[in-house]
């Protein structure tokens, strides 16, 4: 008899002091036990394994399977089924079709990437309306034929189809990519993905490349002229009323006091005067342009106003960045609706070149939960030193009164422009105390407006 076939016992005898036997006994699994454990084991691995492919299996056929084709499916199922239960001729002969035409469809998916697919676009960033030209690239890279496929190609929320036809093996051709004019946005083009879809249309198969382009469209911009920056005519910077104790324009004489530098002292009038006198100056500083745009869905009466609205900031920005001014291009922030009682945010634009603030204007939108103008030009205010002048961009629902107090939020000594947009007013420039207001019906009227400004 086998050990491990029987349960065994080991005893051992030992005398202890009392005179008493101790007895100890070790017991083995049984063959049972063990066939058991390992039945469990298999069958849990073969649970996870069914499992596992059928989750694939699912997601395979909810990405392959269209409506039509779960249809066929089920009428294949259903006629077959209940024809050879019952009997039933007819419904013999639907299965059978049903069947027939799911094996047709099925060799039409394969080849789905056998493709080798390039996208050249010629330039990654156009004008508002302009087109974008390109060309789409497809190689058979495989050892047999492609079969004849389609090529989608995603445009924003659009979509550009392309035919492929029957490749040979190492055969490439090529096709012309033309995009009408965009919107101002940031588009992706791209992934190109293959498509294999049966004529029924019972079957869909896609493969997605890694090939993808972002298209910035730039808002259309006019170029103003160089007295009209800021209408501040001094490049360098201009005097203000502050007075300092060392600068270029000479203001005034004071009597000098412990810790002056001696070279700021003016001896003509110590002679004069018996007594030490320095020089005092006007503070000169660069010419700060801030430009707040008001992003507010209700400030705005339509898209096309909003739009005339950003070129019209884009312009001003592009002007002070070729003058290589200070500028800070501003806008509204998209707040949670509910902390936007309690929380203040606004976005600076960068303006280090031409391209990086045409880029971010490119992604100006739109919101329904932000800060209106006011608190917009107040937050800019607070945040940004010295503005020698603001120019504050909005639609035509917002009042005169409004862009008043908008105008109340910077520095007495800052010049405020407030600029219009509304395409069924005339051009004209309006003077509210110290407020200049500029009414524009389309982004040329600005360039007129500004030297009329300036010449006031």
């Amino acid at each position: 008899m086998s050990l491990t076939d029987t349960r065994l016992t080991r005893t051992s005898t030992s005398s202890g002091t009392d005179g008493r036997t101790h007895a100890t006994s070790v017991t083995s699994t049984s063959v049972a036990s063990r066939r058991l454990v390992g039945v469990a084991v298999a069958l849990t691995r073969a649970w996870r394994a069914v499992a596992t492919w059928s989750t694939r299996a699912f997601q395979w056929a909810r990405r392959t399977v269209r409506p039509a084709g779960v249809l066929v499916v089920l009428g294949a199922t259903a006629g077959l089924g209940f024809g050879i239960l019952f009997g039933w001729v007819e419904w013999m002969v639907a299965g059978a079709a049903s069947l027939v035409l799911l094996a047709a469809s099925i060799p039409f998916l394969f080849g789905s990437r056998s493709y080798d697919v390039g996208l050249v676009l010629q330039h990654e960033r156009i004008v508002s309306g302009d087109d974008i030209a390109g060309e789409v690239v497809v190689r058979n890279h495989g050892t047999r034929l492609a079969l004849p496929g389609r090529i989608d190609i995603p445009v924003g929320a659009g979509l550009v189809e392309f035919g492929v036809p029957l490749l040979r093996p190492g055969h490439t051709v090529s096709q012309p990519l033309e995009i009408p004019g965009l919107r101002r946005g940031v588009v992706v083009v791209g992934p190109a993905t293959t498509v294999r879809s049966d004529p029924v249309g019972l079957f869909r198969r896609e493969h997605a490349f890694a090939d993808e382009h972002e298209v910035y469209v730039h808002p259309r911009t006019v170029t103003l002229p160089t007295t009209s920056s800021g209408l501040i005519r001094d490049l360098e910077g201009s005097a203000t009323r502050r007075t300092v104790d060392a600068d270029m324009s000479f203001h005034a004489i004071r009597p000098y006091v412990s810790g002056d530098s001696r070279r700021h002292i003016h001896w003509k009038s110590t002679a004069k005067t018996g007594r030490l006198m320095v020089r005092q100056y006007e503070e000169s500083r660069r010419s700060h342009m801030a430009i707040v745009l008001g992003v507010a869905r209700p400030e705005f009466a339509d898209d096309d106003e909003f739009e005339l609205a950003v070129s019209c900031a884009a312009s001003l920005g592009l002007r002070a960045v070729r003058e290589a001014r200070d500028v800070a291009l501003v806008t509204g922030s998209e707040i949670p609706r509910v902390v936007k009682s309690r929380m203040r945010a606004i976005r600076h634009l960068p303006a280090g070149s031409p391209r990086t603030l045409l880029d971010g204007c490119s992604t100006i939108e739109r919101f329904d939960n932000t800060m209106n103008v006011v608190d917009v030009c107040r937050l800019t205010s607070e945040s940004t030193e010295r503005v020698s002048i603001a120019f504050v961009v909005v639609g035509s629902t917002v009042s005169l009164s409004t862009l008043q107090q908008a105008s109340l939020a910077f520095a007495a000594d800052t010049a405020v422009v407030a600029v219009v947009c509304d395409e069924r007013a005339h051009p004209r420039v309006q003077t509210l105390s110290a407020l200049t207001v500029m009414t524009v019906g389309t982004i040329d009227d600005l360039s007129g407006l500004l030297l009329r400004g300036a010449s006031t």
